[in-house]
């Protein structure tokens, strides 16, 4: 019988409570064996509701685990996942994976090093019905662009996600990567983006992909709950096809990215459509429209026409 293998959870916080512990405590295979956190009480508390270890210690808490699932900010899951990674980790990451593209260079650089296996979890894409959605897209032909908009509340006073990082990066970091996974994944590689910003925390892109298709992402984390409103979809020779909305329940789609990453550790393989390189290149195009966003707000490039 195949030794399940051995999980270790970095991050104590809302997400990591409602999300990564029960998926890692429910996932068939895999053994919630520790809990690393910032928050040496919080890590104790989380780690005896599960009958983990809490580690103090961040080379014990390595040395305990087969695996490391990620459910703290990107500037903190960077150092700990590259040092995870050399010692010989395999990575459940949360998006994005970096903010910035040094970073994510060297995350990149250290998995492929390691020859570890990596996921990212974008949501949508570990979904059956999401799944289910991009094969039929795939299937078809003549699909002429696509359209994303999703407007969160999550800055609004007691949401358990108003968090510091997401008050810093905003809809552009926590949303975007969500739906250009998704628009990457349906109309082909990003080749390149522009980008403007609106009221606040509001991001506007356009997104120019390699067959040629063009697509328009609007979101931000800042509206008020009765504004919140999430869709993405495709428009061409087709017709117009949504997508299936990204789901309440994060723990069934986080099983999946379990699963999966764990069944390409035990095999040795260490590709996967959603791993590190991909998130990589996810956190390049936000790069590239939080440079041009920059740009814009303190007035390098006005964008008024001559």
């Amino acid at each position: 019988m195949t030794r399940p293998l051995r999980f270790g959870l970095v991050g104590t916080g809302h997400w990591a409570q409602i999300a990564h512990a029960p998926a890692l405590a429910s996932t068939e295979g895999i053994e919630f064996a520790a809990v690393w956190g910032r928050n040496g009480d919080a890590a104790a508390q989380l780690a005896a509701t599960y009958n983990a270890t809490a580690h103090g210690d961040l080379a014990d808490f390595l040395a305990s685990v087969d695996a490391v699932a990620f459910a703290v900010p990107p500037d903190v899951q960077v150092p700990i996942a590259i040092r995870a990674a050399h010692a010989g980790k395999h990575l459940l990451l949360e998006k994005p994976i970096a903010v910035s593209p040094a970073d994510a260079d060297a995350l990149v650089a250290a998995v492929e090093s390691a020859r570890v296996s990596s996921v990212v979890f974008f949501t949508g894409r570990f979904q059956a019905d999401v799944r289910a959605w991009l094969a039929e897209v795939l299937a078809a032909s003549g699909w002429a662009g696509g359209c994303a908009v999703w407007l969160g509340s999550a800055m609004r006073p007691g949401n358990p996600f108003n968090t510091p990082w997401r008050r810093d990066k905003g809809g552009l970091w926590d949303l975007g990567p969500h739906v250009i996974s998704l628009l990457w994944a349906s109309l082909g590689p990003v080749r390149s983006v522009t980008a403007d910003a609106g009221q606040g925390d509001i991001a506007h892109l356009v997104l120019h992909h390699g067959t040629g298709q063009t697509s328009t992402v609007t979101v931000t984390l800042d509206q008020p709950r009765n504004a919140a409103f999430s869709e993405l979809y495709l428009w061409g020779e087709p017709g117009r096809s949504v997508c299936p909305v990204e789901t309440e329940d994060p723990v069934i789609p986080l099983r999946t990215a379990l699963t999966e990453l764990a069944a390409n550790a035990r095999s040795g393989q260490v590709s996967h459509p959603c791993d590190v390189r991909f998130g990589r290149d996810i956190g390049h195009v936000l790069a590239d429209a939080q440079r041009q966003i920059d740009s814009h707000l303190h007035g390098l490039d006005d964008g008024r026409l001559a």
